[in-house]
């Protein structure tokens, strides 16, 4: 491969990589504990969008466990956007055909945390 083509498909997948940041920012994950009690959207920023706890669940007397659950779903969620964001980081630097050295996805997904 000759250095005009690798600078061209670097370039090609900059581009793709700022796409793909808007894009992510627009995609969600939900992960849910308690059987669904408490739910936490994230986007593929590993931002939380939302959490929803049931009413049911609030219960002044047991707030340790409440708070359990949100500390699961919110793991849970930021675990699951982390997850898209590398599988499409890998998507991208997959153009490049190993050209460069070491995890590519895994050293370009730091640019969405």
């Amino acid at each position: 491969m000759n250095v005009a083509e690798i600078l061209r498909q670097a370039k090609a997948m900059q581009e793709n990589l700022k796409k793909l940041q808007e894009e992510l920012g627009a995609r969600t994950v939900t992960a849910s504990s308690g059987g669904g009690m408490v739910s936490v959207t994230c986007n593929g920023r590993q931002e939380v969008c939302s959490i929803v706890i049931e009413k049911g669940i609030v219960d002044p007397g047991d707030v340790d466990m409440l708070q359990d659950l949100v500390v699961t779903a919110v793991n849970e969620a930021l675990r699951q956007a982390r997850e898209m964001a590398a599988g499409e980081m890998r998507r991208v630097a997959g153009g490049l055909g190993g050209m460069l050295p070491g995890d590519v996805a895994g050293n370009l997904s730091g640019l969405f945390s």
